[in-house]
């Protein structure tokens, strides 16, 4: 499970975050939402290792992500905005180098078939990750994330530059994952599938969480019975509002 307590992230005198707390369950997937700006990327780099939170604790499956971080690394898969990938490895070469990093090779080959198949690679697998599309970079990227069988999974806008087909399969593995038990963070701005992927949503404005629950639960606030996560998103996130609610134990 992750479980992340009183996160900050600070430049200079910039909070990106501030004294974010959250969790979340095996078998759950968590919907970051926010406007552009909210925090939601530094956040999730925060969480994934890449930044070094300024103040606060990361856990992933029991481990602390600063002072236990190849524990808690090995159960963590981070599918990034923009794919960062190795551009004169072949497909398969970089599944199999991201497989090598997390020691599971002894899953990798069963595990390579199924996602070369499910994204549509197995034509590219000897072909350069310099000569792929951007919508191949995301697919291959995803199938990184995935090889190593991770329980805790993050995902920034995962589903910009993928083809219909794609973006539909990507889902259903996201929802395979959360129903094998994995704990699922992921954040965009497709609000509409965001309501029907998600099991709770989480909403920042300027670095801070201002609600956290159920579509339900936010639809049981008042003013807001009957309407769309993106009516509640874009009353809650107006500048007018500085009400914040925590509805996560509601």
């Amino acid at each position: 499970m992750l479980e992340v307590r009183g996160l900050w992230k600070q430049y200079r005198k910039y909070a990106a975050v501030q004294d974010l707390t959250f969790s979340i369950q095996p078998g759950e997937i968590l919907g970051l939402l926010g406007p552009n700006g909210a925090g939601k990327t530094t956040a999730l780099r925060c969480i994934a290792g890449i930044l070094r939170p300024t103040a606060g604790q990361v856990l992933i499956n029991g481990f602390d992500a600063v002072n236990e971080q190849a524990k808690a690394k090995a159960g963590l898969a981070f599918v990034p905005e923009v794919p960062s990938l190795y551009e004169l490895l072949t497909v398969e070469e970089h599944l199999k180098f991201v497989a090598m990093c997390f020691d599971t090779m002894n899953v990798f080959e069963e595990q390579k078939e199924l996602l070369l198949k499910r994204y549509h690679l197995a034509e590219k697998r000897n072909e350069l990750v310099a000569t792929l599309s951007k919508g191949m970079r995301q697919k291959l990227s995803v199938a990184c994330a995935l090889v190593h069988r991770a329980n805790v999974m993050l995902f920034d806008e995962p589903l910009i530059g993928i083809d219909p087909e794609g973006a539909k399969e990507l889902k259903n593995e996201i929802l395979r994952a959360r129903n094998d038990g994995a704990s699922v963070l992921i954040s965009t701005h497709l609000l509409d599938t965001a309501e029907k992927l998600c099991d709770r949503v989480m909403i920042l404005r300027k670095g801070q969480k201002i609600i956290e629950g159920t579509v339900e639960e936010l639809r049981n606030l008042d003013g807001m019975e009957g309407k769309s996560l993106e009516d509640i998103f874009l009353i809650l996130t107006s500048e007018e509002r500085d009400a914040t609610t925590d509805l996560s134990h509601a």
